[in-house]
């Protein structure tokens, strides 16, 4: 029988074809719609006015939505404080980055009980709150990385407390004596805020900051990059501390 007349083989071949067309069609949509293996990094904004932090946002093939606010009284209001995700992140093209700005006026948040929390859980909760993590204080237990008490201002703060919006929390933290270690990262080139969650994400502690003499304000501190810190690498005990060295003078970071 000639192909012609073979009409089982011509409509075989036909729907063959149709649901290749098909699947190429589906492919094409989908990178459209999602942006398929189209990624951007995600700048630095903090410390930029929301519009300017749309502009960037634009320019990076990205959005930004404020989400909540806190009050930092040595920063300008209106300026972006923390940003998630991170400076640096890996994210798809088009992904709304979410902003904390800073208060004009400062306002009263409920302490939450972080108690048995881990300390990412616990860092997740204070930020969810407008609230900082600050020092991570080791002590000896049999749990690593469980908060035993929380701080402000060296006074314990229950669960329900009012604590101003923007305070930092420092964590009494168990730690056992077979899980008591962590490897410091390399936080070169980063702003003094994302340089703090790059550390706290190793369960480690800034030690003493120094900041160039051009340095002068609280916004020029937020500015700053860190061009020099304690040996990146190296293994250290939880709660360690890390000397940073931050400029506004790009040139005096190192060579790549």
């Amino acid at each position: 029988m000639a192909f012609k007349d073979n009409w089982i083989l011509k409509n075989l071949i036909g729907a063959v074809a149709f649901v290749a067309v098909l699947a190429v069609g589906v492919t094409i949509l989908l990178n459209v719609v999602t942006r398929h293996g189209k990624t951007v990094t995600t700048p630095d904004f903090t410390n930029l006015s929301v519009k300017e932090a749309q502009k960037l946002a634009h320019d990076s093939k990205l959005s930004v939505k404020v989400v909540d606010s806190v009050f930092v009284r040595r920063l300008q209001g209106g300026v972006v404080y923390r940003q998630l995700p991170k400076a640096g992140s890996s994210v798809k093209m088009g992904r709304s980055i979410f902003l904390t700005i800073n208060s004009v006026v400062p306002r009263k948040v409920v302490m939450p009980n972080l108690l048995g929390y881990s300390v990412t859980q616990a860092r997740s909760e204070l930020q969810n709150r407008g609230l900082d993590l600050g020092r991570l204080n080791y002590v000896r237990d049999i749990a690593t990385n469980t908060v035993l008490a929380q701080t402000v201002d060296g006074v314990e703060k229950k669960a329900g407390d009012l604590v101003v919006s923007g305070s930092t929390v420092d964590l009494k933290v168990g730690v056992s004596s077979e899980d008591n270690q962590t490897r410091i990262p390399r936080v070169i080139g980063m702003k003094y805020i994302s340089s703090l969650d790059a550390l706290h994400d190793r369960f480690l502690n800034v030690g003493r900051v120094r900041f160039d003499k051009d340095i002068k304000t609280y916004a020029d501190s937020v500015n700053a990059v860190v061009y020099k810190q304690d040996a990146a690498g190296t293994v250290k005990p939880l709660g360690a501390s890390v000397d940073l060295y931050l400029t506004l003078d790009k040139s005096k970071l190192p060579a790549e």
